[in-house]
């Protein structure tokens, strides 16, 4: 429905349009210090997160993982964002484009929730060989945490977040390492993913949360996770690994400062989100998702064209059949979202430049 009014009856929609609303308007110049660009070579700048980390880590409460209690390992289920943490995180993941981004946030612990109030990006320099962790950050991220100790501000680093833009929301091997070890060293510490691609694609915050298992736990059999998009490059590192961490359930929450905001934050940019559309915002993806699923149809094609010749091989029909189901709900999910955006084509062009037609 355009324009679109938050509603207070509907809060968590209210984040959700919000936020994709301010990062579709989002223009500017981009912050390279703030941007990773080392995520081609596959080491990114998670290998310096590891130290830079423990300069605003102040200790954490709640319980630590013991090995001799397995239910400890899964303690924590619940993952509460404010809309201020949220709104900074998105639109920081915006900025990166198609570069990955990282960034710290603090919070605390209740229970078994772990309730994040802000975030703050991280100034790392990436290469396409190496990531420079130069002593600027370390004052940035000690400053920081200084100052917002001074405004009232008490919270700890809680943990940390980064994009992954048009690939989903989940852990690749080096996530789980990095997250091993901060949940070794600054427990307690989650990590949270983001996909500002998917966010403008499908009209709402593309958001995960997550904990890794330690080394060599076998977590018990949950039965199949809520199914995404994975692509066809990426499939290998997200199957290797996606059984060595589990997800929060993610909730969101405001203030009433909060909801003043945010109503005077729609009040400035209803007029770009109504003039924006995500067919040209995202039409680069769009593209590659029509090849990447294209890529996966020859492949399932393939492997069922040569079990057709063999016999005594259901396994292998099974997993082709499986491969080609998926593919199946991948072009779905492209299909809606191109029909979604052209849906809202079609109803602005009805609202603005057919009105006085009789």
């Amino acid at each position: 429905m355009f324009p679109f009014q938050p509603q207070e009856e509907s809060p968590v929609s209210n984040y959700y349009e919000t936020a994709v609303y301010i990062v579709a308007s989002a223009k500017g110049p981009r912050h390279p210090r703030m941007v990773c660009t080392n995520f081609t070579s596959g080491s990114r700048c998670h290998g310096c997160l590891e130290s830079l980390v423990r300069v605003c880590t102040c200790g954490g409460e709640g319980p630590k993982p013991t090995p001799g209690n397995p239910a400890s390992h899964h303690y924590f289920k619940y993952c509460k964002i404010s809309a201020l943490a949220l709104l900074k995180m998105v639109m920081h993941a915006r900025s990166g484009g198609n570069l990955e981004v990282m960034g710290l946030m603090l919070g605390k612990v209740d229970g078994e929730t772990m309730i994040i109030m802000d975030s703050f990006a991280l100034p790392v320099e990436g290469t396409e060989t190496r990531v420079n962790a130069q002593a600027a950050a370390y004052e940035y991220m000690a400053a920081y945490i200084e100052n917002a100790k001074q405004v009232g501000r008490l919270e700890n680093a809680i943990g940390w977040y980064h994009s992954h833009p048009g690939y989903g929301c989940w852990l690749s091997g080096i996530d789980v390492s990095t997250q091993m070890l901060n949940q070794q060293f600054q427990e307690p510490f989650v990590a949270v993913v983001i996909d500002p691609t998917r966010t403008i694609s499908a009209g709402k915050v593309n958001l995960g949360a997550f904990r890794t298992y330690p080394k060599g736990y076998k977590p018990p059999d949950e039965g199949p996770s809520e199914y995404q998009t994975i692509p066809l490059n990426k499939i290998e590192d997200f199957g290797v690994h996606c059984k060595q961490y589990y997800a929060l359930e993610v909730s969101y929450f405001k203030s009433s400062l909060d909801r003043k905001l945010l109503e005077l934050l729609w009040n400035k940019y209803w007029v770009n989100t109504l003039s924006s559309s995500s067919l040209l915002t995202n039409a680069d993806y769009t593209t590659g998702q029509v090849f990447d699923l294209s890529e996966k149809l020859e492949q399932s094609e393939a492997q069922l064209g040569r079990g057709s010749f063999m016999l005594g091989l259901e396994t292998h029909d099974r997993k082709s059949e499986d491969k080609l189901a998926k593919a199946t709900r991948d072009s779905c999910k492209t299909t809606i979202e191109a029909i979604h955006g052209l849906m809202s084509q079609v109803i602005k062009d009805k609202l603005f430049n057919q009105i006085n037609i009789s």
